[in-house]
């Protein structure tokens, strides 16, 4: 038995809408996969996506334009269905021609999309990086935060279809060189707060020239000797932002910083930060839980790699990928390092990626965007891998100097992997300048599907056929206002492997991503319950539920489920 409670009228809008894709399909005529199928099948062409990211109208090696590519979906309109923003890049200096800019597309249900920016009102035409998304006024929808370089956006969605542009308002126009951002709570008062991870301290009077090979080439961050600052700002709850770097503890630390997943890393109840930074050490910012953090890298072993160096780190994600209930760490690198995984041991962390299988297949690639989720239904968290270079190799005559494959890993027991070879895992090479990888279920049919953003090209949006091999579950976690419970963490009850997950949206490479959580079930057809772990220290117990849905889960309302959608995959 199911009882229904009151949530934000979008969500039920979204229920509407999953009831309709029930009866009337959402994929777009979609064909049953077969487990011979490749895992992704590129629809970019098919769902009508004509995006080009431009690195440079007049390439002149600055080092941005290298940099440039992030992605969100989201679900703007509140129909159900996640809607896709891309960031553009463009032109770093003044132009005779008007610079493009970035896109939103919305999500018709049949698996196509429609350019939708100029109704909408969200085309920024800064030089962009990446974007966050979060309802940081909790009125219901979910508004938006661009990062550039030069002055970030923050773009408020009005609920009509449109946003408005609410930067100086809000006070977070950080003019530096923006990357990734994410918001999260780390007051614990049910406002959204907002930290920004910057770069490099450059403008293009700063620029030095670099060479390979006697070519001019794009330089790397050590080079410059310019590490940035980031920046932390707390959601006062009245529509502005006020910035709380220095009073949390967070000015004096500087840092090449690219990607960025908070987490409670602790198990304290509170949401934590781990940063990313290309070259420099990275942090792990622990939340004293008093409006401060301290910088626990180098003592949980975070900040460098088994031999103490620092690593080029540009995307991140955190995951259980062991299943022990505590989240994992998982990191890209440049060609010629390893990235690396570090699973967590009680707060202390150990890096295992030559045991885990991940070492030897990332050395001749550079990793961005990357992302973790059961791909294939089999109860094990699976690995995508964006690649591409940033500086030019020697290829063969017609290749892009700037392109690598993308790597799929499949998971198996105890947080191990083995890679899946690219014609399983392609019906077509992705082989490009990949950046920002943007994770989720877009045609709602119960499994994750993936948005590759290239550098200086079309991005491809990978199908997932992979899904159909087994049963899975999805949930939406609230909390008793209804708000999105970013950080709670869930935990399925008697499954075998044991499964555990967070609400999160910050995770890959200036990326935001599906909030929905999502377990592969192998060919389970029911789960005894979920234990979920509110932000905050309390726990709830939820259940228990049919495969193949999607249920909604609201703090304080245990033992009782509304059940959202229910589609695919029977």
């Amino acid at each position: 038995m199911f009882v229904r409670f009151p949530v934000y009228l979008s969500l039920l809008r979204g229920a509407f809408a999953g009831f309709l894709c029930l009866i009337g399909g959402c994929s777009a005529g979609k064909p049953p996969a077969s487990s011979e199928e490749p895992w992704f099948e590129d629809v970019t062409e098919a769902a009508g996506l004509s995006f080009v990211h431009v690195r440079a109208q007049d390439a002149r090696f600055l080092f941005p334009e290298i940099m440039s590519g992030g992605a969100a979906w989201l679900d703007y309109d509140g129909d159900g269905l996640l809607d896709l923003y891309l960031v553009q890049g463009g032109a770093l200096e003044p132009e005779a021609s008007p610079p493009p800019m970035n896109r939103l597309y919305r999500n018709r249900g049949d698996g196509t999309f429609t350019d939708v920016t100029a109704s909408a009102e969200v085309g920024d035409t800064g030089y962009g990086m990446g974007c966050a998304v979060m309802d940081y006024d909790n009125d219901g929808d979910p508004d938006l935060y661009v990062t550039n370089v030069g002055k970030n956006r923050l773009f408020r969605n009005e609920g009509n279809g449109t946003f408005f542009d609410v930067t100086d308002r809000a006070g977070v126009g950080d003019a530096g060189w923006g990357a990734s951002a994410t918001f999260f709570d780390y007051d614990a008062d049910g406002n959204p707060d907002l930290f920004v991870v910057n770069y490099v301290v450059w403008s293009p009077e700063q620029e030095i020239k670099c060479y390979t090979g006697g070519q001019q080439d794009y330089c790397m961050p050590a080079n410059y000797n310019a590490p940035a600052t980031d920046v932390l700002y707390r959601n006062t709850g009245d529509g502005s932002f006020l910035e709380t770097t220095r009073e949390a503890g967070l000015q004096e630390a500087k840092g090449n910083g690219l990607g960025v997943a908070p987490g409670d890393y602790d198990g304290d109840g509170d949401v934590d930060l781990y940063v990313a930074n290309d070259g420099l050490p990275n942090q792990l910012w622990i939340n004293n839980g008093d409006g401060t953090f301290t910088d626990r890298g180098l003592i949980t072993g975070t900040a460098v790699n088994r031999q103490g160096r620092a690593e080029a780190s540009m995307g991140v994600l955190s995951a259980d990928f062991d299943g022990n209930g505590e989240l994992d760490l998982f990191l890209t690198h440049l060609r010629d390092e390893t990235n690396t995984l570090y699973l967590n041991r009680g707060g202390f962390f150990e890096e295992v990626t030559i045991q885990a299988g991940l070492a030897a297949p990332s050395i001749q690639a550079t990793g961005f965007g990357t992302g973790a989720a059961d791909f294939d239904h089999d109860g094990f968290l699976d690995l995508y891998i964006a690649n591409g270079r940033v500086g030019r190799t020697r290829s063969a005559e017609g290749d892009d100097p700037f392109g690598e494959p993308d790597h799929l890993f499949l998971g198996r027991e105890g947080g191990r992997f083995e890679q899946v070879p690219p014609t399983t895992a392609f019906s077509m090479p992705v082989s490009d300048n990949s950046r920002s990888a943007a994770f989720g279920d877009y045609d709602n049919d119960g499994d994750v599907d993936v948005l590759v953003v290239t550098n200086g090209g079309r991005p491809h949006l990978l199908r997932n056929n992979a899904g159909v091999r087994g049963r899975w579950i999805q949930f939406q976690v609230v909390d008793e206002k209804g708000r999105e419970a970013t950080g709670a963490r869930l935990r399925l009850n008697g499954t075998k492997p044991s499964q555990a997950r967070q609400v999160q949206r910050t995770y890959s490479y200036q990326a935001s991503n599906d909030p929905r959580v999502h377990f592969g079930l192998g060919q389970r057809e029911d789960v005894a319950g979920v234990e979920v772990y509110w932000p905050g220290g309390t726990a709830e117990m939820f259940g228990p539920f049919a495969s193949n849905a999607v249920y909604l889960l609201q703090k304080g309302k245990g033992l009782v489920a509304e059940r959202v959608v229910t589609t695919g995959s029977e």
